[in-house]
């Protein structure tokens, strides 16, 4: 299937690793060019000389720290310096905090909505006016399925995913008439660098074994399965959706 991706301009935001660089690359691979952000300089630019090797394409990386509102600035503009455009943002950047209420501190809840609420928020207005010179784009948020459905001791990231979801549907509406499409993607237990620094001193697939259990599908996901729905929604194939948060968990979230 051809996605109609070729000659695209990309940022995936947090992209040097999991999630973002298996979208990253399935971006890549199908002829976008793709910028990655992250906070580690050597390690991204390492990682975007990888994903160009492995996909044939052009993928650049550009140090930012989503937290600062003039690296998000800077992020968007040197972008569109170098490839005249954009057409894609992919808000990924992000980590797990969960804890229960009471342990989290004023601090744990700025940090956290610092992040994954207004990391997404600076970065998507700096985006906006050169996805609207292009005629529309499209704005995939990064969220989990505990913000639709907050299990306990879940805090504070299902509150700020649950305000991911909520800034979803709200863009999608407002820029619907300027054919800008955006999506919310909700992930379960899918493989990723957070889990292998949470293994202990065995071997990540037991954990990943053992975590399998709690999914109806049985397994942890791949990366892969989100960076496949990524580069779908994204693509001349997803022209009507939008406004909508899908979930990628092998059916964990009791919600749909």
């Amino acid at each position: 299937m051809d996605l109609g991706l070729e000659g695209k301009v990309a940022i995936v935001t947090g992209g040097s690793d999991g999630l973002g660089r298996a979208s990253a690359h399935r971006l890549a691979a199908e002829g976008a060019r793709v910028v990655i952000c992250g906070r580690r300089e050597d390690h991204l630019k390492q990682a975007a000389e990888d994903l160009s090797r492995d996909t044939g394409g052009e993928v650049v990386a550009i140090r930012a720290d989503v937290s600062d509102r003039s690296d998000c600035e800077n992020l968007v503009s040197a972008t569109v310096e170098r490839f005249g455009g954009l057409d894609i943002l992919v808000n990924n950047a992000g980590a797990s905090a969960a804890a229960s209420f009471e342990d989290v501190t004023d601090e744990g809840w700025l940090a956290d909505l610092e992040l994954k609420v207004m990391g997404a928020v600076r970065v998507t207005r700096a985006a906006l006016p050169h996805l609207k010179a292009r005629g529309g784009g499209s704005i995939i948020n990064a969220s989990i399925g505990q913000g639709k459905a907050p299990p306990p001791r879940a805090l504070p990231t299902s509150l700020s995913r649950a305000a991911g979801l909520n800034l979803t549907k709200s863009l999608a509406n407002e820029y619907a008439a300027d054919n800008i499409r955006v999506n919310a993607i909700c992930i379960g237990l899918l493989k990723s660098a957070q889990w292998d620094r949470r293994k202990g001193d065995g071997p990540v697939e037991n954990l990943y074994a053992e975590l399998g259990k709690r999914v109806p599908l049985g397994r942890v996901g791949e990366a892969e399965d989100y960076g496949d729905l990524v580069a779908f929604l994204c693509s001349s194939r997803a022209t009507y959706i939008t406004g909508t948060a899908i979930n990628v968990d092998g059916g964990i979230c009791p919600v749909v």
